[in-house]
């Protein structure tokens, strides 16, 4: 009997010790989660809609925490700098067009993968996420406000810098950072003239991981809406608007990429690799724009991202290439 209930005892002083080991290794959690409940909850806030709900925002935010490399483009489009974001998919730095404009805001995981623990330390004010996941939602909201949108990829570049836009209460910045927009692709149409008036561009990219497939990006996709805007005209298969953006063009029907002029958009050493032994096969000698030495190379992480600070740099390539090379 004595056996029995000592026993017991150990085994309720084990549970004791146990629990309370727990306690307090998430003690400093616990404490800074309420910290930044109590936080938004005594600061004035607008409340915003958003994808999952209702959102109480503060009227301005300081510490600022975006989720995706587009939100942080569009925040600094804005003159709004954010503590802290996301890169791109296994990217351990931020686009290298905003290189001149991110000092100071700190890596808090890539956009699948947000580092919860890193953005906890950072103490935001406001996290923007950008993403069709709602399963991180609940962890964000307990660290701060948080605002979130859906995202179907750069066709809906606009939409998102609208959304943003609005969350922090703008609008003002918004419509000059547009003005600033069409003002340069108005100097460009004039810089053109109509030098390139009855000609037809493509702008693709490489996709390796399988084989060589262009990706061709249409008439409402980010760099394809910016060619529309300056008045481009597409090639015929390219001069369409699809739900999704895109069309995939395989090596051996590599006559639909063809035009007067062709972009292509290079990503990393595969792909310069890749186009290099493409352009050894007879096929790509009887492109039109192969013949007139008209094919450039464009960056690929900029033509994709979906902001009006890639947008300048995508009208800086298109002054380049059609405008000061002979």
């Amino acid at each position: 009997m004595m056996k029995k209930v000592s026993n017991a005892i150990i085994i309720f002083i084990l549970a004791s010790l146990t629990t309370f080991l727990f306690s307090a290794c998430n003690q400093n959690l616990t404490q800074n989660v309420s910290n930044l409940d109590e936080l938004s909850q005594t600061t004035d806030c607008r409340m915003i809609p958003h994808l999952i709900g209702e959102s109480c925002v503060p009227q301005n935010p300081q510490r600022i925490i975006t989720l995706h490399p587009a939100t942080l483009g569009n925040l600094l489009s804005l003159g709004v700098k954010p503590i802290g974001s996301t890169t791109e998919y296994q990217e351990s730095d931020f686009p290298k067009h905003l290189e001149d404009k991110i000092d100071g805001i700190e890596s808090v995981g890539d956009v699948t993968q947000p580092n919860l623990e890193e953005i906890l330390k950072l103490k935001p004010d406001l996290i923007i996420n950008l993403s069709d996941d709602q399963s991180i939602y609940p962890l964000l909201s307990k660290i701060a406000p948080t605002v979130q949108t859906g995202w179907e990829g750069p066709r809906q570049w606009k939409e998102h810098f609208s959304f943003v836009a609005k969350v922090l209460g703008r609008e003002d910045a918004y419509q000059q950072a547009w003005n600033h927009y069409y003002q340069r692709v108005q100097e460009l149409k004039v810089a053109l003239g109509d030098r390139y008036q009855n000609k037809k561009f493509s702008y693709v990219y490489l996709q390796t991981s399988n084989s060589s497939i262009f990706i061709s990006e249409l008439k409402n996709v980010f760099a394809g809406s910016i060619l529309n805007d300056v008045g481009l005209q597409r090639t015929k298969g390219q001069d369409v608007f699809t739900p999704k953006g895109y069309l995939f063009i395989p090596e051996e029907e590599l006559s639909q990429i063809d035009g007067d002029i062709i972009f292509i958009g290079i990503y990393e050493d595969d792909d310069e690799k890749s186009l290099k032994e493409l352009k050894q096969k007879p096929l790509w000698k009887t492109l039109k724009a192969v013949q007139k030495n008209h094919v450039y190379l464009v960056k690929l992480s900029t033509w994709r991202e979906s902001n009006l600070l890639a947008a300048d740099a995508v009208i800086d390539d298109l002054f380049k290439y059609l405008v000061n090379t002979p």
